[in-house]
């Protein structure tokens, strides 16, 4: 019998924020500014299979069906400390061989000066550990938001199979 491998072919970046006063419904805003709210989504490790291509946002939602099961890396904080500013990081590195596996990252938390590069920093790192090679290509995204009433940044890597 074929055992069936779920390896994503295509990889876009997504992020966004959500304020609102009850914690659950800010993440469900911050999903819906991303634009991945209308998907069940599965929280998978930050392995970026080989060849994985990097597609824009755009194309991939438009690949994607309301309901569907969809495979993510996914860096998320929720606080409601007024005034403080948050975020959520998510960085992708390829190395130069493409016929190995790149890693993703995710960091998230309360901002501080380097915040955003930590995780293309830790990605990079991953890569160049793993193979003692160079990166080819890096991404990334993230989310910064000042936080009123409960506030949640995300920021994501989306799979399409």
């Amino acid at each position: 019998m074929d055992s069936v491998q779920l390896i994503p072919k295509k990889v876009f970046f997504v992020s966004g924020a959500g304020k609102h006063k009850d914690p659950l419904v800010s993440f469900e805003l911050a999903l819906r500014d991303a634009g991945i709210e209308k998907f069940n989504l599965v929280p998978v490790s930050s392995i970026l299979p080989p060849g994985c291509e990097f597609i824009d946002s755009k194309e991939g939602l438009s690949q994607l069906k309301p309901g569907q099961i969809v495979f993510t890396v996914m860096a998320k904080y929720t606080s409601n400390e007024r005034g403080k500013k948050i975020f959520a990081s998510i960085a992708a590195a390829k190395p130069e061989d493409e016929r190995r596996h790149g890693y993703i990252a995710e960091h998230s938390g309360e901002w501080y000066e380097g915040s955003l590069d930590h995780a293309e920093e830790v990605a990079s790192y991953m890569v160049e550990s793993a193979f003692n090679t160079k990166v080819s290509k890096k991404l990334s995204v993230h989310k910064v938001a000042e936080v009123e009433d409960y506030t949640t940044v995300v920021s994501a890597a989306v799979f399409v199979l």
